[in-house]
């Protein structure tokens, strides 16, 4: 369900704003705003119902619509380019820049939507994501490897991050020695952090997991020796070192759970418990605060999805 958040959970160094869009709840689904010489950026955006916390966000920095010349899209995923349509439609000087395989579903987000509602209903669909509405085509830049966007002469440089979804890209900002990373560097909510730092999980979720393609865009955003990561899911995580190690290894035996509950008579079921029981040692080896009880409420969607990903790339894996 989404509910009102702040405009801005928090201002970071090097202009960077992180923004709690209020998808699902609190400190779930983040957006940044990136501000350089009074133009900005925004990187990601929630959903429909999320225009009002990022309109409240360039607010809250002194900024303007007019001054925002990006909106930067990680990916298609609707948690984080679902109210891409609506916001730019706010945004008179604004593109929006898309990995060559999101871009057409900007600019025609049918098949978004239709395989959403099929998945959630359309009520529940309506409830979570509210319209999806097109962006015109010429206010779209496609974002090849490498591409770079200039903001205001501060470049941010897109990669083509394949593992979470094939249509995803990570953006590199040197002036911060960060990435941005929508879901190629897993997920970190803060309710688990512990005196080791951040908790971290890869996210498997459907329909495009590839485990290799993952580790490698892992790999890829290391060589920049990277300071910190600004996560989709949640917020910015430092410790980029010992975090890659973790999903690394976790992917490994995300992969090798999977392959043990194959071919079982319910599959599904044996592979949410394996999952389970995997994610709360780990979080009882790194010091979360939260118990077991609370461990699981706060990841029982991301296992199920988690899951279902794994379900499919083990299907995928079988076909000639």
């Amino acid at each position: 369900m989404h509910r009102p958040s702040r405009a801005s959970d928090a201002a970071h160094a090097h202009g960077i704003h992180t923004i709690d869009t209020g998808h699902v709840r609190p400190r779930f689904d983040a957006a940044y705003l990136v501000v350089e010489d009074g133009r900005a950026a925004f990187v990601d955006c929630g959903t429909r119902h999320s225009v009002a916390a990022m309109l409240a966000a360039l607010e809250a920095a002194g900024l303007a619509a007019r001054d925002v010349d990006w909106l930067i899209l990680t990916h298609a995923h609707l948690d984080h380019a679902g109210g891409a349509g609506a916001l730019m439609r706010h945004l008179p000087a604004a593109r929006l820049v898309a990995h060559p395989r999101a871009a057409p579903h900007m600019i025609d987000p049918s098949r978004l939507v239709a395989g959403a509602t099929a998945v959630y209903g359309a009520e529940e669909f309506a409830r979570h994501y509210g319209q999806v509405l097109p962006v015109p085509a010429e206010r779209v830049v496609v974002a090849g490897d490498g591409h770079v966007v200039d903001l205001a002469g501060r470049a941010l440089r897109c990669i083509d991050t394949p593992g979470h979804a094939r249509d995803h890209l990570c953006v590199w900002d040197a002036r911060s020695a960060a990435w941005f990373t929508g879901d190629a560097f897993g997920l970190s909510y803060r309710e688990m952090d512990g005196a080791r730092g951040a908790f971290i999980l890869p996210t498997s979720s459907p329909v495009q997991f590839e485990p290799e393609a993952m580790q490698a865009s892992i790999q890829r955003m290391l060589a920049e020796s990277p300071q910190a990561m600004y996560l989709t899911h949640y917020g910015r995580v430092a410790g980029v070192a010992r975090l890659a190690a973790e999903l690394h290894e976790q992917i490994d035996a995300m992969v090798s759970l999977a392959q043990a509950c194959d071919g079982g008579a319910d599959r599904h079921r044996a592979l949410v418990a394996a999952l389970s029981g995997y994610y709360l040692e780990r979080a009882q080896a790194h010091g979360c605060p939260l118990d077991d009880a609370g461990v699981l409420r706060l990841l029982e969607v991301d296992i199920q999805l988690n899951a279902q990903g794994l379900e499919i790339w083990l299907d995928r894996a079988r076909r000639p």
